[in-house]
């Protein structure tokens, strides 16, 4: 299982580091400006989708680890079962 995990975040972190995602109007306004001689506006467009594209599964994330840390502890509370004294 942790292999598993490792190997996912490996694959998202290479995967996210190649992919340009672009959408048509950006992709226009991006050739029109590296075009006119501006290519840095192109590479800070490109950061901001990845960026925006990145929230989402950093959400599911945080939910993720607060679920398995709650299950977790459920799940030790259950198999020691009630505490004598």
């Amino acid at each position: 299982m942790k292999k598993a995990a490792f190997l996912s975040i490996v694959f998202v972190i290479i995967a996210t580091a190649q992919s340009v995602a672009q959408c048509a109007m950006c992709r226009s306004t991006l050739e029109n400006n590296y075009a006119a001689g501006k290519p840095g506006i192109a590479a800070g467009i490109n950061t901001g989708i990845l960026y925006l594209l990145s929230m989402p599964y950093l959400a599911v994330l945080v939910l993720w680890y607060f679920w398995y840390k709650t299950s977790r502890n459920a799940r030790k509370e259950l198999s020691h079962g009630p505490v004598a004294r």
